[in-house]
């Protein structure tokens, strides 16, 4: 199978999860997608992110974004975890945990880790899976990846600004400079002139030829 890369069709697959058994992109329907995966049940890092996403819950349905968890355990032990989740973050999760005990899903997604990157995370010879994000649009295309070490908790608030440039640069001939958050300025497309800007966007400083910062519509 080829390397998954942006813009690759994201690969289905039928799981069982903490909401029920799902076809993913039956699952996904017509909304954004987040697939992340977890190393492992019951691991402290995993508990805290797991929280963050359940606390951001509304912040994701805004954004028409639905979150697919994933970890290499058992319902049953997710069933478990969940309750500790929800204890320890004072959440309600709501969203689905895929039960991946026997890594097929890791595996389609490249997710496992390796002795080589970290020994710690491979136990008896079985690799568990990394931090891995993707970020999925409506038909299915893989639009956005990370992956973190086990040992490093992912933002979530930077997921969610990342979905932002993503849908609006969909909407708009745009693209986002360093550290932009929702309302700033954006930056026009190097395909767009300068002219065609002015007739697209409110207001159009150009701080290179090639650097034009822009205001959004008020209604964006």
């Amino acid at each position: 199978m080829a390397p998954l890369r942006l813009g690759s069709l994201a690969p289905d697959f039928e799981a069982e999860t903490t909401t029920g058994p799902i076809s993913f992109h039956d699952a996904i329907d017509s909304s954004w997608a987040v697939l992340f995966s977890h190393p492992a049940d019951f691991t402290p890092v995993c508990t805290t992110e797991l929280g963050k996403v359940a606390k951001l819950a509304p912040e994701f349905a805004k954004r028409n974004v639905r979150v697919f968890g994933l970890s290499t355990n058992d319902l049953s032990d997710h069933a478990k975890w969940v309750d500790d989740i929800n204890e320890v973050n004072n959440v309600d999760l709501k969203f689905p945990i895929i039960a991946d005990k026997d890594r097929k899903v890791a595996t389609l997604y490249d997710m496992l880790d390796s002795v080589e990157h970290d020994p710690t995370n491979v136990v008896n010879g079985i690799p568990f899976t990394v931090r891995s994000v993707f970020v999925i649009d409506p038909v299915k295309k893989i639009r956005l990846i990370l992956t973190y070490p086990a040992s490093c908790g992912r933002n979530f608030d930077e997921i969610l600004r990342s979905i932002d440039s993503l849908q609006l640069s969909d909407k708009q001939p745009i693209a986002t400079p360093a550290d932009w958050q929702p309302g700033d300025d954006v930056i026009v497309h190097v395909g767009v002139s300068t002219e065609r800007a002015k007739e697209i966007f409110p207001e159009v400083k150009e701080a290179l030829p090639y650097l034009r910062f822009a205001k959004l519509p008020e209604e964006n």
